[in-house]
C-alpha cells in the first residue's frame, strides 16, 4: 500500500464537531477531497450549510447537521441520523471549543472575580463538548469494531497560557482524556479503534482574537508580538497548517499510532527564549 492510498479516505464517513469553525472546516474540506463522506455538527445551521456547500462545490460529498455537543440527547439524535442515512461512522473530529473574554483575565478582571458561570461556560464546551461525542460514537465504532478519533488540544494544555485560565485547564483535560480513552477502548473494546489528538499552538481565529489584537485597530498587541517572537516560523498557523496532521493520524498509515498527541505549533513548544 502506498502513502497516496492509506490517505484515500473514499467510503469512509467523518462527522467533525465545531465543523463550521475555521480550524475544523479546513480539516473537513481535505477530507472531503479525499473521498469522505462529511457530517459538519454545529449549532448554528446557516454556517454549516455554507461551509458543506463549498467541500461539495470542490467535488466533495458534505452535508451539516445542527446539534448541541453538551446535549447527549441532541447528540443521540445526531448519531442516528448518521447512521440512518450512512450505515457507519469511522471518524470523530471533536473540533467544539473555544475562549469567551468573560473567563479570562485581564486589567479590569481579576482571577478573584472571573465569573464561575463563563469559568464553567469555557471548561465545560471544550472538555465535556469532547467527552460528550466520544462517548456517543465511540460506542457505534466498538459495534463495527473500526473507528477513528481525533481530538482537538492546545499548546495552552502544555504550557499554560497567561489569562486563559478555563481554557487551558480544559485543553490539559482533553489530553488526559485523549490518552485515557485510548488505552480504556483497546483494553476493554476493541484493537481497531484509535483515539489521538492535535495541539494546535497560536492561530488567529475570530474566538481568541481578542487576546491577540488592538480591538480598535486590528494590529496586533503587545501579547500578539510576544507569541510571534517566541515562535521560531515567526508567524501566527494558519488553519491549512493542521491538514497534514490530522489526515496522517486518521488514515491507516499510522494504525500503531494511538494515545498520541501531535503539537503543530511553528516550534513555540520547543523554543527556550536564548
Amino acid at each position: 500500500m502506498t502513502i497516496d492510498q492509506t490517505l484515500d479516505s473514499t467510503d469512509k464517513v467523518a462527522v467533525i464537531t465545531g465543523g463550521s469553525g475555521v480550524l475544523c472546516s479546513a480539516i473537513a474540506h481535505a477530507l472531503g477531497q479525499c473521498g469522505a463522506s462529511v457530517i459538519l455538527v454545529a449549532r448554528t445551521q446557516e454556517s454549516l450549510d455554507k461551509v458543506a456547500a463549498d467541500i461539495r462545490g470542490k467535488g466533495g460529498h458534505a452535508i451539516g447537521i445542527s446539534a448541541d455537543v453538551l446535549d447527549k440527547q441532541s447528540l443521540e439524535s445526531l448519531a442516528e441520523r448518521v447512521m440512518e442515512e450512512f450505515g457507519q461512522v469511522d471518524i470523530l473530529i471533536n473540533g467544539a471549543g473555544g475562549a469567551k473574554k468573560e473567563a479570562t483575565t485581564s486589567e479590569s478582571l481579576s482571577f478573584f472575580d472571573l465569573p464561575e458561570d463563563a469559568v464553567r461556560w469555557v471548561f465545560d464546551l471544550n472538555f465535556m463538548g469532547t467527552f460528550l461525542p466520544c462517548q456517543v460514537f465511540s460506542q457505534l465504532m466498538v459495534q463495527q469494531q473500526s473507528g477513528s478519533i481525533l481530538n482537538i488540544a492546545s499548546m495552552g494544555a502544555y504550557r499554560p497560557l497567561t489569562k486563559s485560565v478555563a481554557y487551558s485547564a480544559a485543553k490539559a483535560a482533553i489530553v488526559n482524556f485523549t490518552q485515557w480513552l485510548a488505552v480504556h477502548i483497546s483494553q476493554e473494546y476493541s484493537s481497531h479503534i484509535r483515539v489521538n489528538a492535535i495541539a494546535p499552538g497560536f492561530f488567529l481565529t475570530e474566538q481568541n482574537r481578542f487576546l491577540l489584537t488592538d480591538e480598535q485597530t486590528g494590529e496586533l498587541n503587545e501579547r500578539g508580538k510576544r507569541i510571534i517572537a517566541h515562535t521560531p516560523m515567526g508567524r501566527f498557523g494558519r488553519p491549512e497548517d493542521l491538514v497534514g496532521a490530522a489526515l496522517m493520524l486518521l488514515s491507516d498509515v499510522c494504525s500503531f499510532i494511538h494515545g498520541t498527541v501531535i503539537i503543530v505549533d511553528g516550534g513555540f513548544d520547543a523554543y527556550g527564549g536564548v
